[in-house]
């Protein structure tokens, strides 16, 4: 899985890939990753990638050029790209669309900034378009790093133990259930009893009932989908 990052400020992103488990999926050769900043394809002698809107409005806006110049040119040289663009203003990116993206063979993020960007590069370029949540950031940037990490773990090696996905959230439209290690009494506190026990059988449907009912508690909506899937 190869990711490309379009970003005004690529050192936000680079020292996210420089520990822990990305660290390993770049060493290991399951994840390789670069960079390319619309600045260095500005026409402008400022080299400027913003300008005011049409219709008025604060802020600003990245202007087409850059980022026509810059898309254009990753696209002469790859293939088999797969344009991700960022915004408040999509689809919610969810685990069903980053285990899908996983079987992608290169990725690349267009981060936005200032008031977003120009609407006729998306409509030129974008293959799919996300948003992480009903929240406006400084950036799509922080956005980038969140498909980046969810989509590199289910790429195949990436993670030690590939069973460790099967129990996540999401996995049966409900949230993991609570999880407990060492030690077994902590500030007179202890773990559930019936996972002490062995009987992996009971542990499942009692992981599978404590799933429901958090996932009732905080995400109702999900629940109501979940239990409705069941049913048909």
């Amino acid at each position: 899985m190869k990711f490309s990052f379009v970003t005004i400020f690529p050192n936000l992103i680079k020292p996210y890939f420089e520990d822990s488990i990305l660290k390993r999926a770049v060493d290991n050769g399951f994840v390789e990753i670069d960079f390319y900043n619309p600045r260095d394809y500005s026409k402008n002698k400022h080299k400027k990638v913003d300008d005011t809107p049409f219709g008025g409005g604060a802020g600003m806006v990245m202007t087409p050029q850059p980022l026509f110049d810059c898309l254009s040119d990753i696209k002469s040289k790859n293939e088999d790209l797969h344009f991700v663009f960022l915004t408040p203003v999509a689809k919610q990116f969810n685990q069903k669309d980053a285990k899908r993206l996983s079987k992608k063979k290169h990725i690349v993020f267009v981060s936005g900034r200032y008031e977003g960007i120009d609407e006729r590069v998306v409509e030129e370029f974008a293959d799919e378009v996300f948003s992480i949540g009903d929240f406006v950031l400084t950036g799509g940037e922080l956005a980038s790093m969140v498909l980046a990490d969810s989509i590199s773990r289910c790429v195949k090696g990436v993670l030690g133990n590939a069973t460790s996905l099967d129990e996540e959230s999401f996995e049966e439209g409900l949230l993991e259930s609570p999880t407990f290690t060492k030690p077994q009494v902590f500030n007179n506190l202890s773990v559930i009893s019936e996972f002490l026990k062995g009987n992996h059988s009971k542990i499942r449907s009692l992981k599978f009932a404590l799933s429901k009912a958090k996932t009732k508690y905080f995400r109702p909506k999900m629940y109501i989908e979940a239990i409705f899937k069941d049913i048909k």
